[in-house]
């Protein structure tokens, strides 16, 4: 086994592992606090610093990486999410809407800068593309996470379940401070430090390519979490009927099924692909802008909210998940190598955008208009992302 590998292996394992608490405090805390009463944009309003810093911390993550090291940035994400963790394990009484704003947001600056270590690690570890090799890793990686957020969905669930709120908490923070500790004795300081010292103006783009991806990626993620985050969750739970077990395990068994496509994307698009990702970009976003519609109008129709929401959810998964793996290929292909954390950095922070408003839209969509009317605002969000995706250049031509 080389020593890259053995790094990949490494990284992947720590990213794994924060991902899975990552994933269960998202279902803790919406279940917990719509057991306590909050409201749909109450909820979404918990989770508003988490993605606002998320913005910011790749905005400057990547700055930081580039300085210290891709290695640290990650150990540091790792350690701000045990201490949200453990933020959130206190009484009752203290869980105010700011306290658990605050905490998200602890937690929301420390997914988000071991989400961009992890990635942008990657980068660095392929030092020959011509194969492919570095579609086939970053899809693993990209897709193991995401299986692995599902996987986190149903173990917030069911922990809440077993162990309440405040022991559900423990054991995570105790598990990921183990993990902690390993990969850290296990990967190279130097790890992603570029050769020369990037000024902080450089954490804006200064390339077009990855300017319109990173735009086409921010209507993209908010296409999803407009109706996902909150909307979803709730749905299913108060006009559906659905327990907390139940809610956790469909959408961890929809998160795990889109990891698992999202990681075979390269071998799926193995004969369309060669080197014409940035069209296929376009062409999925299309396909994908299909289904949200069909979905609302559906259920506008009278259609069975089970039968709409189930089927829809299971295609648009699959789509979604093609799209997301040909972005992550994308930026990582057009980026320039010796500043990888800083264009990815940024990329991200678009992402973490795209990933705030949906929440946002969320909460207030499914508040306002329901979960037909968020369905409508995830379709304007993919057709954004498909008129986009046109600017994308063909690569090797990226300046």
């Amino acid at each position: 086994m080389t020593r890259d590998l053995k790094n990949y292996l490494t990284v992947t394992g720590g990213y794994w592992a924060f991902t899975l608490t990552d994933g269960a405090i998202r279902m803790l805390v919406v279940l917990y606090f719509h057991q306590l009463g909050y409201s749909a944009l109450a909820i979404a309003s918990l989770f508003l610093f988490y993605e606002f810093f998320g913005v910011i911390t790749n905005l400057v993550g990547g700055y930081l990486a580039s300085r210290l090291g891709l290695n640290v940035t990650m150990h540091i994400g790792m350690a701000m999410q045990v201490v949200a963790l453990v933020m959130l394990a206190v009484p009752e009484a203290w869980l105010s809407v700011v306290y658990v704003m605050a905490a998200q947001a602890l937690s929301g600056i420390a997914k988000d800068l071991n989400k961009m270590s992890a990635k942008a690690s990657v980068k660095t570890l392929v030092t020959d593309d011509s194969n492919g090799q570095l579609f086939k890793w970053v899809a693993i990686l990209t897709g193991s996470k995401n299986a692995l957020k599902g996987v986190g969905f149903f173990l917030g669930a069911a922990l809440l379940q077993w162990l309440e709120f405040r022991g559900a908490l423990f054991a995570l923070a105790g598990g990921l401070l183990i993990v902690l500790i390993i990969t850290w004795m296990l990967l190279p300081n130097e790890l992603g430090k570029a050769k020369a010292k990037p000024k902080f103006t450089q954490v804006f783009s200064q390339t077009a390519a990855i300017n319109w991806l990173s735009a086409a990626r921010f209507f993209l993620f908010g296409a999803r979490d407009v109706w996902f985050v909150v909307a979803l969750p709730v749905f299913l739970h108060s006009v559906l009927g659905w327990s907390f077990v139940t809610v956790g395990s469909f959408m961890a068994l929809w998160v795990i099924g889109y990891g698992f496509v999202q990681a075979g994307a390269p071998a799926l698009l193995r004969k369309s692909a060669q080197g014409q990702q940035q069209k296929l970009a376009r062409h999925w976003a299309l396909i994908l802008l299909i289904i949200p519609s069909a979905m609302a109008i559906a259920l506008s129709q009278g259609f069975s909210p089970s039968v709409v929401v189930i089927a829809g959810l299971a295609l648009f998964g699959v789509v979604f998940a093609i799209n997301s793996a040909l972005h992550s290929y994308l930026i990582l292909a057009y980026a320039d190598g010796d500043k990888v954390s800083l264009n990815v950095g940024f990329y991200y922070m678009a992402n973490a955008g795209g990933r705030l408003i949906g929440t946002i839209l969320s909460g207030w969509g499914y508040q306002q208009f329901g979960l037909e009317g968020c369905l409508w605002i995830s379709a304007l969000f993919i057709g954004l992302t498909f008129l986009l995706s046109f600017k994308l250049p063909q690569l090797g031509r990226a300046a």
